[in-house]
């Protein structure tokens, strides 16, 4: 058998079940390299091994119980270590959301994807990596390391699961939890070289103690496999009593759906930024579209420019959904001072816009919907860069004299990303391109990802079109220097 780090988490799933490997040997192989790496990439800020341990004994007492069968229908990731991000709860391990205001806050309660991971079989072997409270897409926390990405220590894993995505493109874990509000699963999928989905609106539940609020943000992961992906969109996706928005579910099971192959899609184009039109576009972030529309043609899809579908002016408002969303953020009375300036800046803004703006902005984003729905309405998915640029040198957004233009310097970096959580659609991020960030002699090969976006309820389509491309451009072979 390979090398368990080398496995997918479905691979290392299925060689626990048949007794090729044990729960407890898998946790001391990735307690091992996280011991040896995950300081280096900045990876987890908090280790739980009396829990792995404890989930890992339930796991083996699961293996005497139950047939292979059995537990590859009910506990489909059984023994599979996955940690959560440190923006959500875990009962009994301290959560610190990237900020030393939340010092010595130890949830009581498992947030709801907690939950489902736990009842899939998983083994929470830690809290990973995030700036705080998620804010930025990058990941330098005052409190940790920074997240970096194994393929060129010198770079951002980004953010803001900077530290899930550094652990799982280092082999410590083959998947783990993520959150996006504005690109936080797809960022960092795309600067380590990974598989990320954010989901449809209401297609995993934020409950049963979180709410929706704006609904810009979703549950995930970071794998490094389409069909991993898949299965724990399965895991996820069953609602919480209470939920407002339901979609239906998939015509049987989503990893059903990668081995779907849909014929004569309509394929739009975009390489245009949305929100910062001026903004610099990689020539290699280029490319790496113009090879995923090769290959799509090649599969039989129909390829086309996608116009963009609205005035960048018209995006603002989410600025100020962003800031209250910031503002709200359960910062404890008396701490506002040990946050960064990015945060302070963010929340004073929020703090600042009135209700009627609020609400005006919360309409201005289902207008940009309405309208972005009839531009693309004769096309069935969009193909575009994840980020503008390759993994950003780790300090080089970050800006604590200017926090505003730390802001802006963000939105130039990701100028497609945010658009997905306002129209609330499905987008994901594939590792399909690798290359030297500065040119030939420019350095190590960095990963720049290539992002799928498509209509509400559309994940099946994407995660069929998704294994197509890794058929037709794998990357399971590549490993980072740090591996």
């Amino acid at each position: 058998m390979a090398d368990l780090h080398d496995l997918t988490a479905r691979e290392l799933a299925a060689a626990i079940r048949d007794r090729r490997t044990s729960p407890s040997e898998v946790l001391a192989h990735t307690e091992a390299r996280a011991d040896a790496l995950s300081e280096r990439i900045g990876a987890f800020v908090t280790r739980s091994p009396e829990l792995a341990r404890a989930q890992a004994d339930d796991a083996t007492c699961l293996l005497e119980e139950s047939s292979p069968e059995q537990l590859a229908a009910t506990r489909p990731l059984l023994g599979v270590p996955l940690p959560i991000k440190d923006l959500t709860m875990v009962a009994g391990v301290p959560m610190r959301a990237g900020s030393a205001a939340l010092e010595g806050f130890v949830p009581q309660v498992d947030d709801g994807v907690v939950t489902r991971f736990r009842e899939a079989g998983s083994v929470m072997v830690g809290k990973t990596n995030t700036p705080e409270i998620g804010l930025p897409c990058y990941t330098e926390p005052d409190i940790a390391p920074p997240a970096r990405t194994p393929w060129d220590l010198t770079r951002s894993a980004g953010g803001s699961s900077g530290g899930a995505a550094a652990a799982v493109a280092a082999g410590i874990v083959p998947i783990a939890h993520g959150s996006d509000g504005g690109g936080s699963i797809r960022i960092p999928a795309s600067t380590c070289g990974l598989v990320g989905l954010k989901a449809s609106r209401g297609r995993v539940s934020n409950g049963p103690h979180g709410v929706d609020g704006p609904a810009l943000a979703t549950q995930g992961v970071l794998t490094r496999d389409v069909r991993d992906t898949a299965l724990a969109l399965d895991v996820l996706s069953r609602p919480w009593p209470g939920d407002s928005a339901l979609l239906p579910g998939p015509q049987t099971t989503f990893l059903d759906a990668c081995d779907r192959r849909e014929q004569g899609l309509r394929v739009g184009v975009l390489t245009t930024p949305l929100i910062t039109p001026g903004a610099p576009v990689h020539p290699e972030a280029r490319a790496a579209v113009e090879k995923t529309a090769r290959a799509l043609e090649a599969l039989g899809h129909h390829v086309t420019e996608a116009p963009v579908p609205f005035e960048a002016e018209e995006w603002l408002p989410f600025l100020d959904v962003w800031s209250v969303m910031a503002a709200s953020a359960p910062v404890p009375e008396g701490a506002e001072g040990v946050l960064v300036p990015l945060t302070r800046w963010m929340r004073e803004r929020g703090r600042g816009v009135s209700g009627l703006a609020y609400a005006n902005a919360i309409s201005a984003g289902q207008r940009l919907t309405r309208k972005t729905a009839a531009a693309w309405s004769e096309l069935d998915v969009i193909c575009m860069p994840t980020l503008a640029q390759p993994p950003a040198p780790i300090g080089s957004i970050r800006d604590d004299a200017d926090p505003e233009g730390d802001f802006w310097a963000q939105c130039a970096y990701t100028p497609w990303t945010s658009t997905w959580n306002i129209l609330g659609w499905p987008a994901m991020s594939l590792p399909l391109h690798q290359a030297a960030a500065e040119g030939s002699d420019g350095g190590p090969q960095v990963p720049f990802g290539v992002a799928l976006g498509a209509g509400l309820g559309g994940e099946e389509r994407l995660l069929s079109l998704a294994a197509a491309l890794e058929e037709a451009l794998p990357w399971a072979d590549r490993r980072p220097p740090v591996w």
